[in-house]
């Protein structure tokens, strides 16, 4: 007989994360026979009410995992969220015929998940982009709980375990312990230290270098334009065509075809364009 659950988004981590675990603590725990039973349905089957099923009973897991993320900094319910979301994924893969609980098997999506989410999240800037990266971070701020600053040996023994360089434990130890600054000043900011925005000067922003700017792009238009006036009317046709059309720009062969000579005649046509066109700009 299935189990009487409540509506699903009732059950989503929000302002009363307390309300939450406890909604999701009362569902029950499935038997090895029920969840084999529901997880051979939505298999075989694709029954969704049997996926709920399984989702259900098995948030108080996701949350037992969120929590041991607590030190990052970001909020428990987005933690949960995020491995909600790993559960899901999980309980869609799951192949009953494997022989293992549900349980073990979620367990690596629901990580995945969370680890994205962090990675994405801890900080403005990102401290890990690669695979050995990830799982330098995850490893290291493991370690660093109960460790300050690594010596010369703690850095060694942690580059060994995780098969990689001294250098990149020491790199990843220092993007641990940097901090991210805002651009802007704070208004409760009580701190003597200037604001990157009052010390870093945009050169792009100088109202002389743009005016500079517009006036040489101005006049190199007017040349360009007296310029190609002055040449013959089949050079001016192929300089546009080859170079000067924004939709799409046409082949030596095809010039070739329309007006009737060969493409090594188009093509010295259009070097001996451009030499007239760039001695007419520079006079």
């Amino acid at each position: 007989m299935a189990t009487q659950l409540q509506p699903i988004h009732q059950l989503v981590p929000g302002s009363d994360l307390s309300a939450y675990i406890q909604s999701v603590g009362s569902i029950p725990v499935l038997s090895a026979e029920r969840e084999r039973a529901l997880a051979e349905d939505l298999f075989y089957n694709q029954n969704l009410e049997a996926a709920r099923e399984l989702v259900m009973s098995h948030l108080r897991f996701v949350v037992h995992i969120a929590r041991s993320y607590s030190g990052y900094g970001l909020p428990q319910a987005d933690l949960i969220q995020e491995g909600n979301v790993g559960l899901m994924k999980a309980v869609k893969r799951f192949d009953p015929s494997k022989g293992v609980r549900l349980v073990s098997f979620a367990v690596h999506w629901i990580k995945a998940e969370i680890h994205e989410f962090i990675l994405r999240n801890w900080r403005i800037v990102k401290v890990a982009t690669t695979k050995a990266q990830r799982k330098l971070f995850f490893n290291l701020r493991g370690a660093k709980k109960k460790l300050a600053w690594l010596n010369n040996d703690e850095a060694t023994a942690v580059a060994k375990d995780l098969g990689v360089e001294v250098k990149d434990v020491r790199q990843m130890e220092s993007r641990l312990a940097a901090v991210d600054v805002g651009f802007d000043v704070d208004v409760d900011d009580d701190s003597p230290s200037p604001a990157p925005v009052q010390y870093l000067e945009d050169h792009s922003a100088n109202p002389a270098q743009l005016l500079e700017s517009a006036d040489w792009e101005s006049d190199t238009h007017e040349r360009l334009a007296v310029a190609m006036g002055e040449l013959d009317e089949r050079s001016r046709d192929i300089l546009q065509a080859r170079w000067l059309n924004e939709d799409s720009k046409e082949t030596l062969h095809e010039l070739a075809a329309r007006y009737g000579v060969s493409a090594e005649r188009i093509r010295q046509l259009e070097q001996n364009a451009m030499k007239k066109l760039k001695a007419s700009m520079l006079a």
